[in-house]
């Protein structure tokens, strides 16, 4: 699918945000390291003003990730993830209530626990696989927060039905994208009044970056969620932004590679005898396969959780066992990442104790398959 400009996203990638074409001009944007703009005489809108409120270089990677998500004004560049998420729930007034699903970010569940206990807002959880119980949740809610595929279950949620739904009642709703990419769905598209993601995951995509995102298409929404960055202090370190768009040149390669291995690895875990459930939109016998097969395109990304048959510990001495996936927290990097997910006592309890959550990388997919055939012999069957 092109964007307003008539490219398809995997020519954006690679020639978004680039200097004016003229003669003698640099190929590459520049970093511009500076927290003080010239200026004199009464300020302006236009006016950059202070480093707190833009730099070109976030502008650069800003344009480009607003035309991949096919939104009708820049993404805002924040700090982290985290401050991605914190901003969009400013927009909650006090007293009022949010709706998650039962399983998303560790981070996402963290905060909204948090501004619940204080007071804040409440929160309603759901499972967001139940259409109808997302939208009984959502009568009368501030905001309606999605993950689809979530964190770290890959349950898919109907996002064309909710967000019309949504949409048609006047509720707030957002959509942390992060797991799919605007490559593969973009939910602004689909009716989302918000779309958010962690930068610091498949978009600068090389594990050397702290960012998050937030966008729309509402000017007054836009407006409201810049204030907020400004004036909170949420703003994204120039030298990062520039590394994510860096990043972001190669996304389609590495989507693309990590899609394919990610589904190759995938089915033949489900035949591993040591496996006992693969959870993997990608499959055919995944049960959200078929609305994944609807509402993205281009694949149905790099993430895939395996339940083993084994126990905390069992599946813990398999994560140690791997020698060329790294164990590691984070996802969507170059290189081939495991983790326990229950090792965080955040972790809802539904999650279970066994599952590791795999994040496939752009490694050889045969070496990635011997290092998981290995470790998972030591499980012991029967046991």
């Amino acid at each position: 699918m092109s964007d307003s400009t008539g490219l398809r996203p995997d020519t954006v990638v690679v020639t978004g945000g680039r200097p004016e074409p003229v003669h003698d001009a640099p190929v590459s944007p520049a970093v511009v390291l500076t927290s003080t703009y010239r200026g004199a005489g009464e300020m302006t809108d236009t006016d950059r003003g202070y480093g707190r409120m833009s730099n070109p270089t976030w502008e650069d990677f800003e344009g480009v990730l607003g035309r991949l998500e096919h939104a009708d004004l820049p993404a805002l560049a924040v700090a982290s993830g985290l401050a991605a998420v914190g901003t969009v729930m400013s927009l909650v007034p006090v007293g009022g209530r949010v709706v998650m699903p039962t399983h998303a970010y560790q981070g996402s569940q963290v905060l909204v626990d948090d501004a619940q206990r204080a007071g804040h807002f409440t929160v309603t959880r759901v499972d967001v696989t139940d259409t109808q119980a997302v939208l009984e949740a959502a009568d009368g809610a501030d905001l309606v927060w999605l993950e689809s595929p979530t964190n770290p279950m890959l349950e898919v949620a109907d996002l064309p039905e909710i967000l019309a739904a949504t949409r048609a009642s006047g509720v707030l709703t957002a959509v942390d994208n992060t797991f799919a990419t605007p490559l593969l769905q973009r939910p602004l598209t689909l009716g989302a009044d918000i779309v958010v993601h962690s930068v610091t995951k498949y978009l600068a995509g090389h594990s050397d970056v702290v960012l998050g995102a937030v966008l729309t298409s509402d000017p007054d929404l836009w407006a409201r969620l810049k204030h907020h960055r400004t004036i909170n202090g949420a703003i994204p370190g120039t030298f990062e932004t520039w590394l994510a768009l860096r990043g972001m040149r190669t996304l389609s390669l590495r989507v693309e590679r990590s899609g394919r291995s990610a589904l190759d690895l995938a089915a033949r875990l489900a035949e591993h005898p040591a496996v006992t459930r693969v959870r993997y939109p990608g499959l055919t016998s995944d049960p959200g396969h078929v609305r994944a097969a609807a509402q993205m395109d281009g694949g149905y990304g790099a993430i895939i959780s395996v339940e083993l048959a084994t126990d905390a510990d069992g599946a813990q001495r398999v994560v140690e066992a791997l020698e060329v996936w790294t164990p590691a927290t984070s996802l969507g990097g170059v290189e081939s990442l495991v983790e326990r997910r229950r090792r965080h006592h955040d972790e809802p309890a539904t999650v279970p104790e066994s599952l590791l959550r795999l994040s496939v990388g752009i490694e050889n997919v045969e070496d990635l398959w011997a290092d998981l055939d290995r470790a998972l012999a030591t499980v012991r069957l029967g046991s």
